[in-house]
């Protein structure tokens, strides 16, 4: 195995653990203000109520949800190895949802004023991953 270039000192990427029934559920039409209450740890269901409410123009309840959806996300990330920093790739679809809530609460911070915490965020999912902000600026 080659270490030519390398850089040692990065941290293995973070890939969560998939979350087969909320898929499940989602892709057959089950809300996720419904699947909020059987699967309150998914990152993806605070993600998908935060991004509702906000396009709806519910921004103080688009906050909240996707404060959530970073609190649950960031336990879980945790709980796979995660210490602060280190990638997060939007390509592996399971960590989607932790970075969805985490630009979720970026825009609804801007919409409040919170400048610091849109900063704060903003450098988070970079360093999550570079690619996260465009991706999902094109689900939305």
């Amino acid at each position: 195995m080659s270490i030519v270039g390398q850089n040692l000192m990065e941290p293995e990427p973070t890939l969560l653990p998939a979350e087969p029934e909320v898929s499940e559920s989602l892709a057959t039409g089950e809300e996720p203000v419904d699947l909020a209450a059987k699967h309150p740890e998914s990152s993806l269901v605070w993600a998908l109520l935060a991004e509702d409410a906000l396009d709806q123009g519910y921004t103080v309840e688009g906050y909240a949800y996707a404060r959530a959806g970073y609190h649950r996300g960031l336990d879980v990330l945790r709980r796979s190895g995660w210490r602060g920093a280190g990638p997060v790739p939007w390509s592996h679809e399971p960590n989607r949802g932790f970075l969805r809530a985490l630009g979720a609460l970026g825009q609804a911070a801007a919409a409040i004023g919170e400048t610091a915490e849109v900063e704060r965020i903003t450098t988070l999912l970079r360093d999550c991953d570079p690619s996260a902000p465009e991706a999902i600026s094109r689900l939305r």
